[in-house]
């Protein structure tokens, strides 16, 4: 069975793999059938894909929820987690109807194939305990509804990340519409684009069954444009739309519990390394050098975070802190699994005063209300990690190269540059096209129709209490 799982272009971390492929490459098996599957699955893999489904899945609820919920006002608390929390379980429900086919079958031999792939697997049709989803080796799998799961999660959080941009004054039944139709026309269309392939035991067959970007050579190895370019965009179209908040600019608005928010942002590092780590599928030194990418990038990226704003404001804040954390953890999110740690941490120690510039001057510049930051942290970091990706990779510096798995077995890619760079442009090119161009237009026939914000009425009082009907402090 082919299966197309999320491509890291991995060249299997160590040249030793591919120098004693004489003596066992006669024993792959090349297009193995679904029984032969099932002897190629390790109890261990599929173990640490399970962990990491959790951990990705802490990241959305409790973490995020927490992280933006300190960062509004206290009227508004109870409105974000339920926005969150809703958002969670409705795209959950999506992934499985359609959202997985639509994401990882194969879209077969039309025009839209490289683009967006079939109905083959809606409702999970075909899809049981005795399926099996490729890995990143030749001959390794795990059970599908275990890779069904994992990129279930991904699903989830990255729709929950665009709220931020806009918190306050959003109406939650225009936002959910919103959801639904944004996982539909662009999240899974770029999960097929950046992730989709036939599988290491099938490209060599089929070559072009890839998707678009993949195509291409773009390296995404946990989502730095499908998840956090393509929410961060789509964020910054949603607070265009909607407008600024009443009051912006002109009364202090300061975050109700920074406590919260710090607790939210320690969590989110922990579940990321699941986000992260466990994008490369195995539990081997890859998934290990995942680990510590993640760790150490975001640690530099917070201390770097801190620095700029002792130097600029003379006091470092524990909000600056917490938004250089989370602006490593984009940045890494790319380039996890293909960077050394010393790269990594180069990377974590850029990303922050890029992010500081938009979230600072660059947004009072142009005067947008992005509430929480999502387009000056999550897209903009997500850009620096893409392409900074390109540089990370190459193994001259460290980094892990490609695959070429359209040979059987797979042998390590001649890494190109110049090339990489310009495959790595194209994947944030086509992110930031796609998903900002879709998203203003879904905001807007919402803002026309249904409507998107609440009265003004509403808003001055708070969503938690005119929304929901309840508030997150009673006291």
């Amino acid at each position: 069975m082919k299966l197309g799982v999320k491509t890291a272009g991995l060249a299997l971390g160590a040249a030793a793999v591919f120098a004693a492929m004489p003596a066992w490459a006669a024993d792959l098996i090349k297009a193995p059938t679904v029984e032969q599957q099932a002897l190629m699955v390790n109890k261990g893999d599929t173990t640490w894909m399970l962990i990491s489904s959790a951990l990705v899945l802490l990241m959305s609820v409790p973490a995020l929820a927490l992280f933006y919920g300190g960062l509004v006002r206290t009227k508004n608390m109870l409105s974000v987690l339920m926005q969150v929390f809703m958002i969670v379980s409705v795209a959950a429900l999506v992934w499985c109807c359609w959202g997985y086919s639509m994401a990882f079958t194969s879209g077969g031999t039309g025009p839209l194939a490289p683009f967006v792939g079939g109905f083959s697997k809606v409702l999970l049709n075909g899809v049981t305990a005795g399926t099996y989803g490729a890995t990143f080796s030749n001959n390794v799998y795990i059970p599908e509804y275990a890779f069904v799961v994992f990129q279930m999660t991904f699903a989830c959080i990255t729709p929950a990340l665009i709220v931020g941009a806009f918190a306050e004054r959003v109406k939650f039944t225009p936002l959910i519409l919103f959801v639904v139709a944004w996982l539909t026309i662009v999240y899974f269309p770029m999960a097929h684009m950046v992730w989709y392939w036939a599988g290491p035991d099938f490209l060599s067959d089929t070559p072009t069954d890839t998707g678009f970007l993949y195509g291409k050579g773009a390296l995404d190895f946990a989502g730095g444009t499908v998840v956090h370019i393509n929410a961060g965009i789509a964020g910054l179209m949603g607070c265009l739309v909607i407008g600024p908040r009443k009051g912006y600019k002109s009364e202090p608005m300061p975050p109700h519990s920074l406590t919260m928010t710090m607790i939210g942002a320690s969590l989110l590092w922990v579940g990321w390394f699941g986000f992260n780590a466990g994008s490369n599928l195995e539990a081997n030194g890859l998934a290990a050098l995942a680990f510590i990418n993640t760790f150490v990038a975001t640690a530099a990226a917070a201390v770097s975070w801190a620095v700029i704003e002792q130097i600029v404001h003379k006091k470092p804040s524990l909000l600056g802190a917490c938004s250089g954390a989370v602006a490593g953890l984009v940045a890494i999110t790319p380039a996890a699994g293909f960077g050394a740690p010393m790269t990594s941490i180069v990377l974590g120690l850029v990303v922050s005063p890029v992010c500081f510039f938009f979230v600072t001057t660059v947004k009072n510049l142009l005067k947008y209300d992005d509430s929480l930051d999502v387009f000056g942290v999550h897209c903009i970091g997500g850009i620096v990690g893409a392409i900074g990706t390109g540089i990370v990779a190459n193994p001259a510096l460290g980094g892990q190269g490609w695959v070429d798995y359209t040979k059987f077995p797979a042998v390590p890619g001649t890494f190109d540059q110049v090339g990489q760079i310009i495959s790595q442009l194209w994947g944030v090119g086509v992110t930031l096209a796609l998903s900002g161009g879709v998203s203003l237009v879904l905001f807007l026939l919402l803002k026309f129709t249904v409507g998107l914000r609440p009265s003004e009425d509403v808003e001055l009082e708070g969503l938690d209490i005119n929304a929901h009907g309840e508030r997150a402090y009673n006291y």
